[in-house]
C-alpha cells in the first residue's frame, strides 16, 4: 500500500523549521506549565513547539495539537516537556492498540493514524537533508513512503529482557524509556502472534520450574533475555536463552516441556554471556535442542537463520524493500555486483538471478556461513561469500581482477564506515544502491558521497510500522 502523498522534489518551505536564531536565554522552571502548539514531529517522533521562539520537545504531542506542557528538562538551546493537558487534539491522533505505548520504544507513534506516520517518515528523510545538506540536496526526489496494508502483527523477533519483579513472579519485556525499570509486556500488537504465544509460555516454564534470573546490580542469576524468532515462510520457531553462566540447571525439564507444548519450536539455543555490558549477545552459542537454524522462505528464496544471524524484522515489508533496490539497481545479466553487509545473503541472493556474479561480504562468520549454505540451498552458483569487513574486501577483489559494475550496501544505524566510502569512491561502480534504516547517518554520508556520485531519488519504506524508524533506498548514478 502507498500513501496518498504527492511525489516531490525536495521543498525548501521553513514553515516548520528549527529558527537558526533560536532564542536561549528563555527564564523556565522545571514544572513550569504554559500553552504551547506543535508545529511538526522530530526525527524521533516527539513533538516540536516554540516557547517565546525557543525549541521545545514535547513526547506524545503531534502536530497541530494545542496542549498545556509541562517541562521536563533544560537545556541551553532547547526544552523537553510532556503534555500536562491536550486543549485541541490533531485530527490524525487515534488510540493505541498497546497499553505500552509511551512507555517503552517500539510503539511511539501508534497514537498517530497511518497515512499520516508515513508522510512523516518521508519528512524525517526531508529533516535529515536539510541537517546535513549534501551537496544537490534541493533537488532531491523523495518519492511517497512504501507503507504496508496492514501495519500491525510484523515483527518476527521478540528480543525481551527477563526478571523477577517485587513479588518474585518472572515478567518478560522492554525497559521504560530512559530507565533500567522492566515493562512486562503480555501482549504486543505489532509482534507476530507466535512470537508472544512462546514467549509468554518460556515465561510460564521459567517459574513452574523456578529458573533462576539474573540480577544488574548484583551480577548473579542465570537467564538475562530470552529471543523468540518465527520464520514467516515456514511457521518455523526459535528460542534462545541468553545466560550470564553455562550450567543450566532446568535446561532439560524446560526444553522437553517447551518442545511438547510448543511443536512450532524446532531449535533451541542457549547463548552465554557472562560480561557485565548493555550487550544482548555472548560469543559462545549451543544448541540445547532440534536444529541450530530454522528456515525462512523470501521471494521464493529459501533461507536458514542462525541464532545470531540478521535478518529484517518485517519479511512482508523486506520482499518490497528488496524489489525497490533490485529495480533501483537496474541490473544486466552480465553485470557483476558487490554485496556490502551482506548478513545471511538475502538481497545478494535475491538480486543474483539478474547478474552475472554476486560478490558479498560480512563481518560476522557464522552469517556469512549461513549464506554460503543458502547459495547452495537455493542453488545458486554465481555468488561468493567472505568474511571480513567491506572495506579491506572491496580494495582485495578490486586487486584479484574483480571489478564490480554495481554496488549495494545495507549498513547498520551508524551508517558507512569513512574506510568503505573511499573504497567506494576508489572503485566508481557505475551502479550504486544504498539501503539505509537510518536517515540521519545516510543524510552525513551523502555529503561525501555526492561528490562523485548524483542522487536519481530517495524511496522511503516503512519497515516498522507504530515507530520513529525509517529505511529508505536511494539510487545513485555516476556524476
Amino acid at each position: 500500500m502507498k500513501s496518498n502523498q504527492p511525489q516531490h522534489r525536495y521543498h525548501n518551505s521553513n514553515q516548520h523549521r528549527p529558527r537558526p536564531h533560536q532564542q536561549t536565554g528563555v527564564q523556565v522552571t522545571l514544572g513550569q506549565r504554559f500553552p504551547l502548539t506543535i508545529k511538526r514531529l522530530g526525527i524521533n517522533g516527539e513533538g516540536i513547539g516554540y516557547f517565546k521562539r525557543k525549541l521545545v520537545f514535547v513526547k506524545g504531542a503531534l502536530p497541530n495539537e494545542v496542549i498545556v506542557a509541562e517541562v521536563t528538562g533544560i537545556k541551553p538551546s532547547f526544552l523537553t516537556a510532556k503534555v500536562h493537558r491536550l486543549k485541541a487534539p490533531s485530527s490524525d491522533r487515534v488510540k493505541p492498540r498497546d497499553d505500552y505505548a509511551g512507555e517503552v520504544g517500539g510503539f511511539e507513534l501508534e497514537h498517530l493514524a497511518y497515512p499520516a506516520q508515513l508522510a512523516f517518515k518521508r519528512d524525517v528523510v526531508l529533516q535529515s537533508l536539510e541537517k546535513f545538506q549534501p551537496k544537490g540536496y534541493r533537488n532531491f526526489q523523495l518519492k511517497p513512503t512504501i507503507g504496508m496494508d496492514n501495519p500491525y502483527a510484523y515483527r518476527n523477533k521478540a528480543q525481551f529482557q527477563v526478571r523477577r519483579d517485587a513479588d518474585g513472579h518472572v515478567i518478560a519485556g522492554l525497559y521504560r524509556e530512559r530507565s533500567h525499570d522492566l515493562v512486562d509486556l503480555k501482549t504486543c500488537s505489532v509482534q507476530m502472534p507466535a512470537t508472544m504465544r512462546v514467549m509468554r509460555g518460556v515465561v510460564d516454564l521459567m517459574e513452574a520450574l523456578n529458573v533462576s534470573t539474573y540480577d544488574e546490580k548484583t551480577g548473579t542469576g542465570l537467564v538475562r533475555t530470552v529471543v523468540v524468532r518465527v520464520a514467516e515462510g515456514t511457521g518455523e520457531v526459535q528460542v534462545v536463552f541468553v545466560t550470564a553462566k553455562a550450567p543450566f540447571p532446568q535446561e532439560a525439564e524446560m526444553v522437553d516441556q517447551l518442545l511438547t507444548k510448543f511443536p512450532e519450536v524446532v531449535s533451541i539455543m542457549q547463548n552465554i554471556n557472562n560480561d557485565k555490558t548493555s550487550l544482548i549477545w555472548g560469543e559462545k552459542t549451543k544448541l540445547l535442542a532440534g536444529k541450530p537454524q530454522i528456515r525462512e522462505v523470501l521471494n521464493g528464496l529459501q533461507f536458514n537463520l542462525s541464532a545470531r544471524a540478521f535478518l529484517q524484522l518485517n519479511p512482508y515489508q523486506t520482499v518490497r524493500l528488496y524489489d525497490e533496490a533490485l529495480k533501483a539497481l537496474a541490473l544486466s545479466d552480465n553485470e557483476t555486483v558487490i554485496d556490502a553487509y551482506s548478513g545471511v545473503g538475502t538481497i545478494g541472493l535475491s538480486l543474483a538471478h539478474a547478474a552475472k556474479e554476486v560478490r558479498g561480504m560480512d563481518v560476522i562468520a557464522d552469517a556469512v556461513d549461513d549464506a554460503n549454505e543458502n547459495a547452495r540451498i537455493n542453488g545458486i552458483d554465481n555468488v561468493r561469500y567472505e568474511t571480513g569487513t567491506a572495506e579491506t574486501m572491496i580494495p582485495k577483489w578490486l586487486n584479484e581482477g574483480f571489478n564490480p559494475d554495481a554496488l549495494i550496501v545495507d549498513p547498520p544505524r551508524t551508517g558507512l564506515d569513512d574506510g568503505l566510502i573511499n573504497a567506494i569512491l576508489s572503485a566508481k561502480p557505475k551502479k550504486f544502491v544504498y539501503i539505509s534504516c537510518n536517515p540521519s547517518t545516510l543524510a552525513r554520508d551523502l555529503i561525501k558521497l555526492t561528490k562523485q556520485y548524483h542522487v536519481d531519488y530517495i524511496q522511503s519504506v516503512d519497515m516498522m510500522p507504530q515507530t520513529a524508524r525509517c529505511e529508505a533506498v536511494v539510487k545513485f548514478t555516476r556524476a
